[in-house]
């Protein structure tokens, strides 16, 4: 008997890409995961198509980090993997996670690599940003933890939202001696019909809560709030050989960075 593996899926009106997030899961080259939905009380399908994958779906709010906490609580496995919904899974992430983390007692989390898909100019943007972050660890993020340790530092930090409560556990497990690995099976990130106006909506929303990490390891921060990151500087040529793509990258980084200054400042404001 292998180990049993949870992998938890924040929900809020996700019927759009729900369902094939939950296939992936299912279709896992690991035969043993429980699938646990928490869904933040959802206005559309959301329940109907979770309840078709998991008996396991709960409702909690009022944000990703305190749905994913309770999936945790929910959860009876010995590792447990958080997922959005609008993600797909390659067969082998549950299994290469396991072989990783299981290797060595120090191993604290995995980072799981991640590509963007979706339709139109703005998400080809995305993509080519999220190609560039591939291997840069100071973006992303490890999802896969081993339960103990998961809950020894409290899981994620339920007033930070948008981004930063997935830097902050994985840093704070890491500056205790733990080990992140990284496993070569991928992510996919389903954009959709991306728009400019919705990418910017989000990062003036996320904002508002980011200051509270962007205080902990200041060091780091200044690293991943930056408008031109370095892990631009390392693919030059990848950037290069998509010059369209990539200077509606640039554009897109310029309008969200000043989106995310405004949510910095509302967000000082209302505190």
């Amino acid at each position: 008997m292998q180990p049993l593996v949870s992998v938890i899926v924040p929900t809020k009106n996700s019927e759009a890409f729900l369902e094939k997030c939950l296939v992936s899961v299912r279709e896992q080259s690991y035969p043993d995961v429980e699938v646990i939905v928490v869904d933040n009380f959802s206005s559309d399908g959301t329940p109907e198509i979770a309840k078709k994958y998991t008996r396991k779906f709960y409702q909690k709010g009022p944000e990703r980090s305190s749905q994913r906490n309770y999936g945790a609580k929910m959860s009876k496995g010995k590792y447990v993997v958080f997922f959005d919904s609008d993600m797909e899974l390659s067969k082998k992430v549950v299994k290469e996670c396991v072989e990783v983390i299981s290797s060595d007692k120090k191993m604290g989390g995995v980072i799981i690599p991640e590509i963007s898909v979706g339709e139109g100019f703005w998400a080809k943007c995305k993509a080519l940003e999220r190609e560039c972050y591939i291997g840069d660890e100071t973006i992303e993020a490890a999802r896969f933890f081993d339960k103990k340790i998961f809950d020894n530092f409290d899981g994620y930090d339920e007033e930070i939202a948008g981004g930063g409560e997935d830097w902050d556990l994985p840093l704070r497990v890491r500056k205790s001696g733990y080990k992140i690995a990284r496993i070569e099976s991928l992510i996919k990130h389903n954009e959709g019909k991306l728009s400019l106006w919705e990418s910017m909506r989000k990062k003036f929303y996320y904002a508002k809560t980011i200051r509270k990490y962007m205080k902990k390891p200041p060091d780091v921060a200044r690293k991943q709030f930056t408008l031109f990151r370095p892990a631009f500087l390392r693919n030059w040529r990848k950037l290069i050989g998509n010059p369209v793509s990539s200077f509606g990258m640039f554009f897109m980084k310029v309008c969200e960075f000043g989106s995310g200054g405004v949510g910095l400042i509302v967000g000082k404001v209302k505190k």
